[in-house]
Parts: C-alpha cells; structure tokens; sequence
C-alpha cells in the first residue's frame, strides 16, 4: 500500500505508518532541523526511514505531478498553533492554518484514506463553526471555495451540499469520523488528548470506528493499590511506596470491593517507561544517545512537572522548545528535573535506535509536536485493515462472477 506523508516533523505518526505495512511515497517537512532528524536516521540505516523520500518544503510547492496511479493513504498533522491552547486561537485569521491546502491535496491525489491529527484545541466552542468546516471540506473536497468568498459562504454552500445528498456516490466524496483520543487509553505513557479526523473515499463503502481504548486508569489504580503488582513489578518494597494519593480513596474503595478486576490494561506511567533506563546524572547516561542531563528545570505554580508513577502530562513543543514544567519529571521526594530527550522519546513511544537531532531544545520541540508513534501505529493499523479487507472482498466478488460466468 503507498501513502503519503504531510507536515511529517520529526516521525511519529509516519513511523506508526510504516510501521502498519504502508510505503511512503512522499514524505514533506518544512522544518530543517526535523528533517535533519530523518536525514540523522536515514545515514544511521535505520529499517523504517531508510526509503522515505524525504522533501524538505513547504507542501503547497511542492510537485505533486510525479504522484501517479492509486494512493491508499494521505496522513499528516497539519500545524495546530491557530488551535493550540498556548497559541493565540485565531483560526481561519492565522496564516499557519494548513486545513485549506491539505484539503487541495486530498481533492488533487484522491487517496482510498486520510489520516489527519491535531490538537484537542480545535475542538474547543469558540472553534466550532470553523472545525465543522474544516470536516465538511474533507467530506466535500470538490466544493471548493469561489474567488473572494468568506469561509462563512463557503461553510452555508458545504453544509447545503451535505444535506442535499447529491455528491455522495457521483463525486469525490469522504466519510470522515473525527474521534477526540487520549493517548494513555491506547498504551502510551503520557496522557496526551488529540483529535485524528479519519476519512475514507465514499466509494468504498468502508464504515469506520476508531478503536476501543485498550488501557485506563482504573487498571493502573487496581494495580497499584488493590493487588500491588505495580509496585512488585518495579521492585519498590512496601516501606518505599508512596502514600495513596485523598483524591483517589473512594475509586480505590470501589475496585477492591468489585469481584472483577478492570478488563482495560492498565495506564503506561512514567515509570514503566524510564524503568531501564540510567539516572541522567549518573555515568552510566553517556552510554546512552540522547540522554543528557539538562539543568535549570524550574517548577511554578501550574507548572510542577510529570509524577512518576502516572503517566506523564502532554509533553509541548513551546516557543523555545521546554514551555516551563509540562516536560519536567517530579521526583517522589518532591524535586524536578527536565526529561531528557531520550526520556520524552520514550514518552511519545519512539523506538529507542531512532535519534533526534539538534540541540536540546530543538529536540524537544520536535518531540512535543509529533504523534505518539504507538498510537500512529494503531490508527494506520486500523485503517490498512479496512482498505485490505475491502480490496479483498472485491477480488473474492470478481472471482466469483467469473466463475458464473464460465
């Protein structure tokens, strides 16, 4: 299957590509210190990015002419600074917002799907009208907008277009399913709310359902403070585990008088996913690639860093690369220190041999941009079994009309 990869950073949700069987035909960044990080891993021979057809630009210049035959997959974040919730929410006003040219690119490469993510800001009341416009845009890529038209006439003749039905099964029409995910329910060590807006051509007939969570928090609580196994696993003896946190009593209450244990796995903490690796302070970090201790971590009020024994709080890009103490550890004895970016690798689920280049902050602005490659793998997992169980019940109709035929 062959897929294309837009506002691609610096991986996380094409390596979750890759990794689901597809072939990236394309892979576009405008960002030379992420491209940089590809190149880094592509010199290094590393298996999942060492055909990627790397193309540092901008995606509205880039030629798309020498794109030909069937694509099953479009997939890309465009950049969310207009709906972030540290940015300053203008929208459809911010000349960043990507929304207009990933949909000319849909309507001109007619991918089978797209995969799209961003933030859990676009979702937010003030976005409203404008995120039902972005999704009626990708179900209508056709219907484009009209010299000197406002997005608000544009939005009433999509919206006319939907409830008039003539489109779907005549044009290039998508089913899209926009689904607003909190990356710790699917195994990822870090509680990250996103929103992946999931589209398949019209034409295929494919219904889609993102996946069910497959971990939570009540799990994580069973195994912490109902059997322990948590801490057993760890190796923390009784008179080393922390003290139930008040806030939890009643839930904990609930779980050891319940005769079933949750059937959801339970919550990655930060924890398990540092569990092997050296403090970054000790000797032993220099052994490691990108696991350099960085001083100067700082908490304040709002801002007081990651508890190791839940998962860790959304790691953010910032202006600079560390926007105060949302990509902080918290240690049990109540200090803090920044992740390394080893560390926040782990975090966003990244394979370990897959190295981030440039300097720490650029690192770590790289690494607070990307998917989660765990949950982009999920996603495109999902998506390349629809398209190859639709294309194999259409070869098994083909036969079996040959077959009647002779």
């Amino acid at each position: 299957m062959r897929a294309v990869e837009l506002y691609a950073g610096a991986g996380g949700l094409a390596l979750g590509v890759s990794l689901a069987g597809f072939k990236s035909l394309a892979v576009v960044e405008w960002d030379r210190w992420a491209c940089d990080t590809v190149r880094e891993n592509q010199r290094r021979g590393h298996p999942l990015v060492s055909d990627w057809p790397l193309h540092e630009g901008d995606a509205r210049a880039f030629d798309w002419s020498g794109i030909t035959g069937d694509i099953e997959l479009l997939a890309g974040g465009p950049p969310c600074q207009p709906f972030s919730m540290g940015g300053k929410h203008r929208a459809h006003d911010d000349h960043r917002d990507m929304f207009p040219p990933t949909v000319e690119i849909v309507r001109r490469l007619r991918p089978k799907a797209f995969i799209l993510e961003n933030v859990k800001g676009l979702t937010r009341s003030s976005f409203a009208n404008y995120y039902q416009y972005i999704l009626l845009q990708l179900e209508f890529p056709e219907v484009v907008s009209r010299a000197g038209e406002s997005w608000s006439d544009h939005f009433a003749r999509l919206q006319g277009e939907r409830a008039s039905g003539r489109a779907h099964g005549r044009d290039l029409t998508y089913n899209v399913v926009p689904t607003l995910v909190n990356a710790a329910d699917y195994g990822v060590p870090q509680r990250r709310e996103r929103v992946f807006m999931v589209g398949f051509r019209a034409d295929l007939g494919i219904e889609w359902n993102f996946p069910k969570p497959t971990h939570g928090y009540d799990g994580l609580l069973h195994d912490q403070w109902v059997s322990g196994e948590y801490w057993d696993r760890h190796g923390v003896a009784l008179r080393d585990r922390p003290p139930m946190p008040g806030n939890v009593t009643a839930r904990v209450a609930r779980l050891r008088e319940s005769l079933f244990a949750p059937a959801e796995r339970p919550w990655r903490t930060v924890r398990d996913a540092l569990v092997d690796l050296p403090d970054p302070e000790s000797g032993l970090a220099g052994e490691i690639a990108n696991h350099r201790f960085q001083p100067g971590a700082r908490p304040y009020p709002g801002h007081t860093g990651s508890p190791l024994d839940l998962p860790a709080k959304t790691l953010k890009a910032g202006d600079h690369g560390v926007p105060g103490g949302e990509n902080m550890l918290l240690r049990p004895d109540g200090s803090t220190r920044y992740f390394t970016i080893r560390e926040s690798a782990r975090l966003q689920t990244f394979p370990d041999g897959y190295l981030l280049h440039g300097a720490w902050s650029e690192a770590m602005r790289q690494l607070g941009n990307a998917v989660p490659v765990a949950l982009g793998h999920l996603v495109a997992g999902g998506v390349a079994e629809r398209l190859i169980t639709t294309e194999l019940a259409a070869l098994a109709r083909q036969r079996d009309s040959q077959r009647a035929v002779a």
